[in-house]
Parts: C-alpha cells; structure tokens; sequence
C-alpha cells in the first residue's frame, strides 16, 4: 500500500473550505474516476486500488489517500495533481 498525506493550510471560511473540498473531489472524480462522498466535514473517497479522505479542519485541509498496487505508478502524478488543484482553489 502506498500513502499520499497531504495537509494545506487555509484561512477559508468553513463553508469555502467544503466548496474547495468538493471541487478537488470533482477533478479527482473526472481525472481518476474515483467516487467520493461526505460524511459530516469528512470527504471520503474510493475505487478500485485507492481509498481515502479528506478533513475540513477550520485551518487546514488534510487529504489522506491509500493507493493499491496497481495505481502505485501514478502515485507521483496523483500527487502532484492534488497539489496544483489545492493551490489553485484555496487561493482562488
């Protein structure tokens, strides 16, 4: 199992940080096919070979996911995407 651990700091307001967690969570969804749900202010996400969640915590977002072996390869680029979408939407 590998594990992409993420924690971005924010000064959104609960309610802008939920709508910056849902539109990471729809990029995901359409770039990975990855389903995903909420529970309370936890977004949880799976699929085949990966499951995960992301936290709203008043100032950080903490993105949690675990990848099967068959999407270990695409660890980097899974990575590097959550990176760019968390930098383009907490300062949008």
């Amino acid at each position: 199992m590998s594990v992409i651990d993420v924690h971005r700091a924010h000064s959104l307001d609960k309610a802008h940080a939920r709508e910056a967690a849902e539109t990471l969570a729809q990029d995901l969804s359409r770039q990975f096919d990855v389903n995903y749900q909420w529970e309370g202010d936890v977004l949880r996400f799976k699929r085949s070979g990966v499951r995960g969640q992301l936290t709203i915590d008043h100032n950080d977002l903490h993105i949690h996911l675990e990848l099967g072996m068959l999407l270990r390869p695409f660890k980097s680029r899974i990575e590097q995407e959550i990176h760019s979408q968390l930098d383009q939407i907490i300062q949008a």
